[in-house]
């Protein structure tokens, strides 16, 4: 039960034979954006390559998760006849969305080869505190899954774990986060063996919480001293031990995973932290951008207490750093937007050198969904529904730009030869077999 031992991030060889094949949490099975043996289709739109395509219900951004013939997403479904629209009043509130209605908290499964419904869990109703920026929504933390069971975070309103019939094995509630300008939540959970771990950073008092998997049970909860983020933890390994990454505004800081202790720390990162880390071979690579733009390479193998003025920051770079979308870690190489406009960057992993330097990409605005990976290609798409795939390599070509009729917020899922793309209302399966299953 639960029992998958995940990847080692520090070593990319190490592939555990199950995961790999999957896209099993946010930014895939190495944590880095890329599917090691993907191989989705390059062209769509409405009617070329679709193997399926269904209504989704209520609004959410979280991505999909997938494991064998399941895929997994959430979503907030407002019910009810609604109120008077009311604000959060949260201090420098700004572009947020009005309180109308109640919403129901769920969790859908739907099958890989139909596209078919299998169940819909509710696992929480409530009447929200916040109603989140008007570009957010109440479900953008992405599901994670072991193939055993799906476990789901929706913030103020609860962390929860369901089998894979759909109904709830357990489920724990952490308190009422109050964000930034009230603009919402959406860091995803991590899964690591039998250990479960969210990320609490709001305006509060912030934490890092790590369950057992199995039983909810709270293993440890440490206070954070750091504002809101959004930035998903990921989980490395150095000398043996697990740790849990986070970033954060004062401090990128490396916890033990068994018992929460902070193994090391480096500041140097914006406010409003949304980008998530991704690492490689004793190197974590974490961005921002925000009032100040900031990257860093950090070498956290063997790394010890406060390393901010120390050899240990391989380098850094005052631009083009990447603000929503999470950067692309592959084949040596970082891929990132900046800001959350269209304009990609290609560096060298090793040095942060541009290699071959910033990219405008034609047909793209605004750009929400992190980029993803699979044969050599690189995948991103746009808020207002392109999807720009480019040639791999040190001087990546766009080789095609497809459009879905739709909005799309969550990142992409890639297993075998498809490509999963939530949008605001739809969720897609696209492929170049798009016959029917027998």
């Amino acid at each position: 039960m639960c029992g998958l031992v995940w990847v080692v991030i520090s070593n990319a060889k190490a592939e555990p034979d199950a995961r790999v094949h999957q896209w099993p949490q946010w930014r895939g099975p190495l944590a880095t954006g890329v599917a090691p043996h993907g191989d989705p289709p390059t062209e769509w739109d409405e009617k070329k390559n679709v193997k399926w395509k269904i209504a989704l219900p209520g609004l959410g951004h979280s991505s999909p998760v997938v494991w064998g013939d399941r895929v997994y997403v959430t979503s907030a479904v407002p019910v009810g006849d609604g109120q008077s629209p009311r604000y959060s009043g949260r201090p420098g509130a700004h572009n947020n969305l009005p309180i109308t209605h109640r919403q129901q908290f769920v969790v859908m499964c739907v099958d890989r080869k139909t596209g078919k419904k299998l169940w819909q869990t509710k696992v929480h109703e409530a009447i929200p505190h916040e109603g989140g920026h008007e570009t957010g929504s109440l479900a953008s933390a992405s599901p994670v899954t072991d193939g055993k069971h799906v476990y789901a975070f929706f913030g103020s309103y609860g962390l929860y774990c369901l089998d894979t019939d759909g109904k709830v094995v357990w489920q724990a509630q952490l308190g009422k986060m109050h964000t930034k300008h009230g603009h919402g939540e959406g860091a995803s959970p991590v899964l690591h063996g039998d250990t479960l771990v969210v990320n609490w950073d709001h305006e509060g008092d912030s934490s890092v919480a790590a369950f057992d998997a199995r039983t909810g049970k709270r293993r440890w909860q440490v206070e954070r001293d750091e504002v809101t983020s959004w930035a998903t933890p990921i989980v490395v390994e150095d000398a043996g031990r697990a740790q849990v990454i986070i970033s954060g505004t004062k401090r990128v800081r490396g916890y033990d995973l068994a018992t929460g202790t902070v193994v090391w720390e480096c500041g140097g990162l914006s406010h409003n932290v949304v980008a998530s880390p991704v690492a490689a071979d004793g190197v974590v690579y974490v961005g921002s951008s925000y009032e100040t733009r900031a990257m860093m390479a950090i070498r956290f193998a063997g790394a010890k207490g406060d390393i901010t003025d120390t050899d240990r920051v391989l380098w850094r770079r005052r631009r083009g750093t990447p603000y929503v979308p999470s950067p692309l870690l592959v084949d040596g190489a970082i891929y990132f937007l900046a800001h959350y406009q269209a304009i990609m960057s290609r560096v060298e992993a090793a040095t942060g050198e541009d290699d071959p330097g910033p990219m405008r990409l034609p047909g793209l605005r605004n750009i929400y969904a992190s980029p993803v990976s699979a044969a050599g290609r690189v995948y991103v798409t746009s808020i207002e529904g392109a999807t720009i795939v480019l040639g791999g390599g040190a001087e990546p070509k766009s080789l095609t730009l497809n459009r879905l009729d739709d909005r799309f917020s969550a990142s992409a899922a890639i297993v075998g030869n498809e490509l999963f793309l939530r949008g605001h209302r739809f969720l897609y399966c696209l492929s170049n077999d798009t016959s029917p299953t027998p």
